[in-house]
């Protein structure tokens, strides 16, 4: 069994190119979160509120922003403290044997597919005709690649994806186990009473570092593309319907679903389980939060969230008026009785035989 390693406070604030506040010398053998911290480990805070927190914890050291201190307690003072603990993390982690370059016996590749030399392709994986593999990607067991695609440089493909016919990957993609890349989109019309499925003749194009989450789709584009910007980051269960073309650095967090001929604009951010109607446009750095559901277009630069989604402020007094409806319920119940109880006593003046009369002429 190996055991964890174990490195000084001056060598961790060296990998990470931080400044040790005391006791450089103190040994660590692992960093965790600040409620999971033990003794003889790192933790960190990412806010100097959290300071006091982190010196009453069983962690030995703490990682913090500059100019922060931990009553006494040592620290490694960063620039960016989660990416600084990530690399810690990794440093204390043991190293994991790499896929070996080559092709498993198992594996069937067409002799028309294009290999590079140091690619790697693992058991039971399958590469179609005429597929295009750039240097350095990695196709894991399982993992299904039909023919005429084209794979850039660095790709790595998990257990299971599936990528469809004539689908281009940019260099570095992460493509999750499950992901399906490709398939046909959800279009249909109407023929002798059947629903018969409409063309699905383009392809889907990932642009360079998209990340595609696990058991995400993102289906093909009827006569051409469906298009995914660089730097585009897809979570988890989220569906890219045919024919959308989504902008650079967008973030689609888990369940986020997208109807077709949908467009966004570079580096849109869409929370958990966000719907959007197909035919919109949602604008460069628009925000949209958990649970919204688009039907039209958004602006750029918005913030919106609701059903339908319309920009935060209106969101907000839309909700503080609901929450006051119980109140105004009642007031107008109120309201309401104290009319006719006027309008009752109005009636009973007029009818009464000693009831004044009120001269118009007067």
């Amino acid at each position: 069994m190996n055991e964890r390693p174990t490195r000084t406070l001056a060598e961790l604030a060296k990998l990470v190119v931080g400044k040790t506040s005391i006791s450089s010398h103190v040994e660590l053998h692992g960093a965790a979160p600040l409620d999971e911290a033990a003794p003889g480990q790192l933790t960190f805070i990412d806010h100097p509120e959290r300071a006091g927190q982190a010196a009453e914890s069983l962690a030995s050291a703490v990682l913090v922003p500059r100019g922060v201190m931990c009553n006494g307690k040592p620290t490694i003072e960063v620039a960016d403290v989660h990416e600084a603990f990530g690399v810690i993390v990794s440093a204390f982690r043991r190293r994991r044997a790499t896929a070996s370059v080559g092709i498993a016996a198992s594996a069937v590749v067409s002799k028309t597919a294009r290999v590079s030399d140091d690619v790697a392709v693992g058991p039971n994986a399958t590469i179609g005709d005429e597929v295009s593999i750039g240097q350095g990607t990695t196709i894991h067991a399982g993992a299904h690649v039909s023919p005429g695609c084209t794979i850039g440089e660095n790709v790595t493909i998990y257990p299971g994806a599936v990528v469809y016919e004539d689908t281009v990957i940019g260099d570095h993609c992460v493509i999750h186990a499950g992901a399906v890349i490709g398939a046909y989109g959800f279009g249909y019309r109407q023929q002798d009473g059947q629903h018969q499925l409409s063309a699905q003749l383009g392809n889907v194009v990932l642009g360079r570092n998209v990340e595609v989450g696990a058991n995400s789709t993102i289906d093909r584009g009827t006569y051409s593309s469906t298009r995914i910007g660089d730097g585009t980051k897809i979570d988890n269960l989220v569906q890219v319907a045919h024919n959308c073309q989504i902008g650079k650095h967008n973030l689609l967090c888990a369940q986020v679903g997208i109807a077709g001929s949908t467009t966004t604009g570079d580096y849109v951010v869409m929370a958990g389980q966000v719907g959007v109607r197909d035919h919109v446009h949602i604008g460069e750095g628009a925000r949209i939060g958990a649970m919204a559901g688009v039907s039209n277009d958004i602006a750029p630069g918005v913030v919106a969230f609701g059903a339908p989604a319309t920009p935060e402020r209106e969101q907000k007094l839309l909700l503080a008026s609901l929450a006051k409806l119980p109140e105004m319920r009642k007031e107008f119940k109120q309201v309401r009785k104290t009319i006719r109880e006027l309008e009752a006593a109005s009636q009973c003046h007029q009818h009464s035989p000693g009831g004044a009369s009120i001269d118009p002429a007067a």
